[in-house]
């Protein structure tokens, strides 16, 4: 009863109208016309697997409230409607169950400990089942990305167990469930390269390159492009490929999302906005000529930079690729394995969240959730994950804004990060701090920041006149943190260095 209380007590996200006009199109329209329907603004933009995802559940959802199914029924909500979406999500969270079942299988077990609840193995499926950031995202926000994490933590315990095939067989399915996933691609081609379609290393660790296979490439070829066929085929054979390019890929959306994720380009925004209230204040801009244009509303997709240069959808796209070329070469000059593979991964997911375009708050969670495997395995990385979760988990605050959320998530949250902080101080108490007092006192910080967002602020004059300035804070603070562990862990696996018996382990 509590539970089905708790599916009703918070208001509905438009996640949950853009799923449900995605039933209706699918369920009632031949595929010739799924990317093309624009009776809602909320047009299909995933690709073709999730589609087909969204149509099987509509034939379920028939029996819960048909008229969920008419597409003209924009912004239609019933009991039945809610059930059904909610329960989904739920039901779909079984593969995300399994895979973190066999993600905890690869974790190295050195750190045997008496107690179930001190074990690695333990801690990482708390730290993966009862993740904040992916349970207010699915279950209150509502979208399904227990399911897609799943499939991602799935094929990276396939690749640990040295299942190449399955890994690399698992990993292209979800590119044509959810194309964001591209950005940790980098990872997966190099390592599958290195570990797989080279079979043998020389003595000192170093690359043997007569033992290439070209049979296992061919493999590895084949499993691309059968999957990409069965995805995308219908389309190229009815001359549609461009149209579902273009939905999938819509630049128009601006560089930001409408609230800011916190990464490089907040710290762009924000800069570029002090340079032009300066600007003025000193008389060196003409009022007459500033764009009146701007994100911070929550409204407006498209920004124009005053002082700084603009940003284009290249620009984003050449820095995230120089940004992940130092975690790729690593990957294949300093190979450790498994724990390589996972480095690499979460630098590429972070590196795609720092610089990428139209980047949304919730992409944080694709650097988390891997993070996490490393998390309790090693002291340095084990900081590094408290950091960025506390950070990333509080940067979500904003899609949870009516009065009854604040004290769901302020509650939720509490207990995530209080289990985090306890378990890997006490996995690792014999070792240094996880956290020094700079890093500390950063966290604290969100404490009285939350508590101007949420109480002080709405009471002020400012609220009416200045409706962004908590997205602002909190998108621009977050970024502070992101950019300090990313650059952190970037540093930790530059420097790190790996011993000739590891290299040719």
């Amino acid at each position: 009863r509590a539970k089905g209380k708790c599916l009703y007590i918070v208001n509905y996200s438009t996640d949950f109208e853009v799923h449900r006009n995605w039933l209706a199109i699918t369920h009632n329209l031949p595929i010739s016309q799924w990317y093309y329907e624009e009776t809602s603004e909320w047009t299909l933009d995933y690709p073709p697997f999730f589609a087909w995802f969204e149509c099987a559940l509509s034939h379920v959802a028939k029996y819960f409230d048909p008229k969920m199914l008419v597409i003209e029924n924009l912004n239609y909500t019933s009991r039945a409607t809610i059930l059904f979406q909610r329960f989904s999500v739920i039901f779909t969270d079984i593969l995300f169950v399994y895979a973190v079942r066999e993600c905890c299988r690869c974790v190295n077990g050195k750190r045997a400990a008496k107690d179930v609840l001190e074990k690695p193995t333990f801690i990482l499926a708390v730290l993966l089942l009862w993740n904040f950031g992916l349970l207010i995202v699915d279950h209150i926000h509502f979208q399904y990305n227990g399911f897609l994490f799943g499939l991602m933590l799935l094929s990276v315990a396939r690749l640990c167990q040295k299942r190449y095939l399955e890994g690399a067989l698992l990993f292209a399915v979800l590119l044509h469930f959810k194309h964001i996933y591209i950005y940790v691609a980098p990872a997966y081609g190099i390592y599958l390269l290195r570990s797989y379609c080279f079979t043998a290393n020389n003595a000192d660790g170093s690359l043997k390159w007569r033992s290439f296979s070209m049979l296992h490439v061919t493999l590895l070829g084949l499993i691309v492009c059968l999957v990409s066929a069965l995805s995308l085929g219908p389309f190229i054979v009815l001359g549609q490929l461009p149209q579902v390019i273009s939905r999938l890929f819509p630049f128009k959306r601006g560089l930001c999302h409408a609230y800011w994720a916190p990464n490089f380009w907040a710290l762009y925004n924000a800069m570029d906005k002090a340079l032009t209230i300066f600007g003025l204040k000193c008389n060196f801009l003409d009022p007459t000529k500033i764009p009146k244009a701007s994100m911070t509303g929550g409204l407006v997709q498209e920004f124009q930079h005053t002082v700084l240069p603009g940003v284009t959808p290249l620009a984003t796209l050449i820095c995230t690729f120089i940004s992940i070329l130092p975690s790729v070469f690593c990957l294949w000059f300093k190979p450790q394995g498994p724990r390589g593979f996972l480095q690499c991964l979460v630098l590429c997911a972070l590196s795609s969240f720092m610089f990428g375009w139209h980047v949304h708050e919730k992409a944080i969670l694709l650097a988390i959730l891997p993070l996490s495997l490393l998390s309790v395995q090693r002291a340095k990385d084990a900081g590094i994950y408290l950091l960025l979760t506390t950070i990333g988990h509080f940067s979500l605050f904003p899609l949870l804004f009516t009065p009854p959320e604040l004290p769901i998530k302020i509650l939720l949250m509490l207990l995530f990060t209080v289990y985090s902080f306890s378990s890997l101080n006490s996995l690792f108490r014999r070792e240094r701090p996880l956290l020094n007092w700079l890093e500390t006192i950063y966290l604290i910080q969100l404490v009285p920041l939350e508590i101007f967002c949420e109480i002080i602020f709405p009471l002020t004059p400012w609220k009416r006149h200045f409706p962004f300035v908590p997205l602002l804070l909190t998108s621009v603070y977050c970024a502070l943190g992101v950019t300090y562990a990313w650059l952190k862990l970037y540093v930790s696996v530059l420097t790190e260095r790996i011993s000739v018996r590891q290299k040719a382990e």
